[in-house]
């Protein structure tokens, strides 16, 4: 059976026991590999591993119960190693690189923040800022609608218009909210949000993005952002 990784911890890590449970159905028990100073935090793979809530909970809870009492490089869901022991010899072999990564993330969460336009917000304000389609629009509206090409021809305009803001109003919540941060990446891809954005910040320094997150949305109605957190940093391990 292969072996799931959910993170990396300072220091030795005593047997866990059957106290924390992980992945799987039945959720599988959670043990600590111990190399060196550092010890992977891990349990068995299921044979067919898919990021089914329950799992993606899963993972989650198991770093924030290691966490609490000792520092974490927190690995993604889907972390897996041929064995155990292959596990331990990626400890050994990459020991410093994982210490440095533990003391920039010590006490470091992220947030993700993703950005969406109101459909019928952003629609006016894109005609608000276009004179040409705003013409266009009244001269369709006073023909009744005006033909079929007509129509179609406005849509495309429209369409590229609107993909023109969310290049710039994505360029416009990073240079908002990076200034909050100590460092930026990209976030998560996802459907549906046209800027995703994973931000780390102290574990306590949350305040200065929620303002600058809320202001930005008062100054730009248009805009709806969602923001989750504090999560591990798993933007910010490097590979």
């Amino acid at each position: 059976m292969t072996t799931y990784v959910y993170g990396i911890a300072r220091g030795e890590v005593p047997d866990l026991g059957d106290r924390l449970l992980g992945i799987g159905d039945p959720p599988l028990p959670v043990r600590a590999l111990n190399e060196g100073e550092l010890a992977a935090i891990v349990s068995d793979c299921p044979p067919e591993l898919k990021p089914r809530r329950r799992d993606l909970l899963a993972h989650q809870h198991v770093l924030a119960e290691v966490s609490d009492s000792r520092a974490v490089l927190p690995m993604r869901f889907g972390s897996v190693s041929s064995s155990d022991d292959d596990v331990r010899s990626v400890l050994a072999e990459h020991a410093d690189r994982y210490q440095d990564q533990l003391n920039r993330l010590t006490d470091r969460v992220e947030y993700n923040v993703k950005a969406v336009h109101d459909e019928d917000s952003v629609l006016h304000q894109v005609l608000a800022e276009e004179p040409e389609l705003r013409m266009m629009a009244e001269a369709n509206r006073a023909a009744g609608g005006g033909t079929y090409e007509d129509r179609v021809r406005f849509g495309e305009l429209m369409a590229g218009a609107v993909r023109a803001r969310e290049v710039r109003d994505a360029k416009l919540v990073e240079e908002a909210l990076a200034p909050t941060a100590e460092e930026v990446r990209p976030g998560p891809e996802s459907g549906g949000w046209f800027v995703s954005l994973s931000l780390l910040l102290g574990k306590d320094a949350a305040d200065p993005l929620l303002s600058a997150a809320a202001e930005l949305e008062r100054a730009h109605p248009w805009l709806k952002l969602r923001i989750n957190g504090p999560l591990p940093p798993y933007s910010f391990v490097e590979s």
